[in-house]
């Protein structure tokens, strides 16, 4: 008979890991505070010092620890998520000047910044020319890519397609976009934002994004395919947001359809 999950011994290093995670949740090791040495945690547990190592390892990776050189490892602060849904495009919050990555920001003391390493003309991904209603098979398509950092630390990252024969020669294709960013020069052109329809999934990060957002083994990422609509029912922007999952949450508030 196989034995069930449950009579299956644990390594011993996931078994160390458990009991530090206990001590954590628990409140007897606290944020800030610093962990045993591997060799004191090797002769507490009774195991080697190798093994000590692998449950540290298995700490960091749920985010619970973290490394600083030549000090030792650390409990971790708990990280407030950052928050995003149904009013980032609201005018409301447009009205204060602020971007909703940069409200965010603020609303957590934190210091955003936004880095924009590409504008390019390109041919869009199957998804977007479907949803943007442009060909596929042409450069029909300006695609603006931004990495938002809060306090220096990787957040999202953005991938804004806008289509080509609206985009040339305006400030859509600056860094610099001017008032009310990109959806200022949207309304500039006669797309006033109406509707949006945002398809969620959450899945394993690529290579690049997973350098890009610093992301430790085994962390997801969560991705917001965005569809902005005018008040006559067209698609004129496609953004793809990549957030990290362990530091972003969805908060959506919809009123019921009767």
């Amino acid at each position: 008979m196989t034995p069930s999950a449950s009579s299956t011994p644990q390594p011993p290093s996931r078994r160390i890991a458990e009991d530090l995670r206990r001590q954590i949740e628990v409140g007897e090791l606290r944020s800030g505070d610093k962990l045993r040495s591997e060799r004191a945690l090797a002769e507490e547990y009774g195991t080697a010092r190798n093994t000590a190592r692998e449950a540290i390892r298995l700490l960091a990776e749920q985010g619970l620890v973290t490394a600083k050189h030549g000090k030792g490892v650390f409990v971790r602060e708990p990280q407030k998520l950052f928050r995003f849904g149904s009013d980032r495009y609201s005018v409301k919050n447009r009205e204060t000047g602020l971007t909703p990555f940069r409200l965010e920001c603020k609303r957590q003391g934190k210091v955003a910044k936004i880095d924009v390493p590409s504008i390019a003309r390109e041919r869009p991904p199957a998804d977007v020319a479907e949803r943007l209603q442009v060909p596929q098979d042409e450069e029909s398509v300006v695609h603006r890519e931004n990495h938002y950092f809060a306090d220096d630390e990787p957040v999202q990252i953005v991938s804004t397609y806008l289509r080509w024969d609206e985009a040339q020669g305006t400030l859509l294709m600056q860094v610099k976009t001017g008032k009310d960013g990109i959806y200022g020069r949207l309304e500039d052109l006669g797309h006033l934002m109406t509707q949006v329809r945002d398809e969620i999934s959450a899945r394993m990060p690529t290579p690049a994004e997973a350098a890009t957002l610093d992301l430790l083994p085994g962390v997801p990422v969560l991705e917001v395919l965005h569809t902005s609509l005018d008040q006559d029912g067209v698609p004129f922007e496609v953004s793809r947001y990549v957030h990290r999952a362990d530091r972003t949450g969805l908060l959506y508030e919809l009123p019921v359809e009767r």
